[in-house]
C-alpha cells in the first residue's frame, strides 16, 4: 500500500521547489541584460578616443596624441599610478599613457554604462562627451554629438 502521507508531502516539497524557481525565472527575466564594460571594451573606448582627437597644434598645450591638458596629466597620474608623471613622459610614453587612460575611462565608462541603463552605444557616447565636455549628458548636444559619434564609429570596429 502507498503511503500517501510521504508521497504527498514529498509532492508539496517538489512543488515548492518547483515554484520557487518558476518565480527566480520570472524574476531574471524581468532584469535586463547586462554586458559588462571588460577590459578590452575600455581600451577599445581609450583608443576611439585618441584616434577621434582633433589636430592640434604644437603649441596648443595639449600632450600626446589624445590631446590631454598637463592640469589632467598630473592628476590623474597621482591617482591612477600613485605617482606624478610629467606632461612630457605622458607625451613620450604610449603604453604608460593607455594604462593612465585605460584606468581614468575604465571609472567613466563603467559608470555611463549604468546611468545610460546598460545600454553600451549610449553609454560610450556619454563617456566621449565626459572627455569632452565634463559633462557626460552633453553627447547630443551641437558639436559635442558629432565628436561623440566619430567616437562611437571608431569604439564600434573593434567589435
Amino acid at each position: 500500500m502507498i503511503n500517501f502521507r510521504c508521497f504527498s508531502g514529498s509532492f508539496r516539497s517538489g512543488l515548492r521547489q518547483l515554484f520557487a524557481a518558476a518565480l527566480l525565472l520570472l524574476w531574471a527575466a524581468g532584469l535586463p541584460a547586462q554586458t559588462p564594460i571588460s577590459d578590452a571594451k575600455v581600451d577599445a573606448l581609450v583608443e576611439a578616443l585618441r584616434e577621434a582627437a582633433p589636430p592640434s597644434s604644437p603649441d596648443s598645450g595639449l600632450y600626446s596624441d589624445w590631446r590631454i591638458k598637463p592640469d589632467n596629466i598630473s592628476r590623474w597620474s597621482r591617482r591612477c599610478l600613485n605617482q606624478e608623471v610629467t606632461p612630457e613622459q605622458f607625451a613620450a610614453d604610449q603604453a604608460l599613457a593607455r594604462q593612465m587612460l585605460a584606468c581614468v575611462m575604465g571609472k567613466v565608462l563603467r559608470e555611463e554604462f549604468a546611468a545610460s541603463g546598460n545600454n553600451e552605444i549610449v553609454a560610450v557616447q556619454r563617456a566621449a562627451a565626459w572627455w569632452m565636455t565634463g559633462d557626460p549628458a552633453q553627447y547630443r548636444n551641437g558639436s559635442t554629438s558629432a565628436y561623440t559619434l566619430r567616437v562611437l564609429e571608431a569604439y564600434l570596429r573593434f567589435f
